[in-house]
């Protein structure tokens, strides 16, 4: 039984992200996002004007006049949110925790694909892959989707991003558009996440939260990893250790990026303390000018 603070936070975040797809991103999503390409609808006579290269010659051998193909997008899309459920995700130092702002990323992103008429579907992992719920349509999946994301207690604790990228790479043939949520603390996956964005049209979306970035001063702080458990106290005016707990995280950072960028995958960031939806219009509007040249 889903207690009821769980299911009005689900309402809430259906509402939220209801509101922002019909406001902001629906148009926006359907201009970025392709369908897997053009499929034949009909034939029809040919008029002046009309591409001889798509003439039908046996229609129009059999009727003794020319008839032309007539062919339509292919729009209907599979989007597969491959969700990052580790334990670093339960950490957050202000607005929310990492893990809620994915359920409702995985909100607005669903709702964009199911009003565009696409199927969506998840796979939740940790150093392993934990659930997966096949591609669907319709406002009750996706109301399952956002319960996973906030509910689900997964077994796993560390994260191990190759080892889902391969799974879904097996799973899913075909080509889809894949939303990889995480906070990348993961180690070794370069090679899954080039042979996947060949496969596929990935997009990365980076999670983090201000304390991981610059430590609060004054006082004796308690750390622990969420993923091993390792425990560690640290004095916050240690100016050696805040230096080198600095200069570690960028080239973190720097290092993701390079990766993305080698293997041609798009990033958005998202934190703790600022509106997702400003990362979200970034990503449209530079993924639509890039697609316009």
């Amino acid at each position: 039984m889903i207690p009821k603070e769980i299911l009005a936070q689900i309402r809430k975040i259906e509402i939220r992200s209801g509101k922002l797809v019909n406001e902001v991103f629906a148009g926006q999503y359907s201009s970025v996002f392709k369908g897997r390409g053009m499929e034949f609808s009909e034939v029809r006579e040919y008029a002046p004007g009309d591409d001889v290269r798509t003439i039908d010659w046996n229609v129009t051998a059999r009727y003794g006049r020319p008839f032309i193909k007539k062919f339509v997008e292919e729009r209907e899309l599979t989007v597969i949110l491959l969700l990052d459920v580790s334990g670093s995700q339960r950490f957050g130092t202000r607005n929310k925790l990492k893990s809620e702002l994915v359920a409702e990323l995985t909100s607005v992103l669903a709702f964009s694909a199911i009003k565009n008429n696409d199927r969506v579907g998840m796979i939740m992992f940790t150093d392993k892959v934990e659930k997966v719920i096949p591609p669907k349509k319709g406002r009750n999946h996706i109301l399952r989707l956002i319960r996973e994301a906030l509910y689900f207690k997964p077994s796993g604790t560390g994260t191990d991003i190759g080892a889902a990228l391969e799974y879904l790479n097996e799973l899913w043939r075909r080509k889809a558009v894949v939303f990889l949520l995480s906070d990348f603390r993961g180690k070794n996956y370069d090679s899954a996440l080039k042979i996947t964005s060949k496969r596929h049209d990935l997009i990365a979306v980076k999670f983090e939260d201000p304390a991981e970035k610059a430590i609060p001063r004054g006082a004796l702080i308690d750390l622990e990893d969420t993923e091993n458990g390792t425990r560690l106290t640290i004095d916050s005016d240690d100016e050696i250790f805040l230096r080198e707990y600095s200069e570690r995280t960028r080239r973190e950072d720097e290092t993701l990026k390079r990766l993305l960028s080698r293997s041609n995958t798009d990033a958005i960031t998202v934190s703790t303390d600022k509106p997702y939806i400003l990362s979200l219009i970034r990503f449209f509007k530079s993924r639509e000018k890039r697609l316009a040249h």
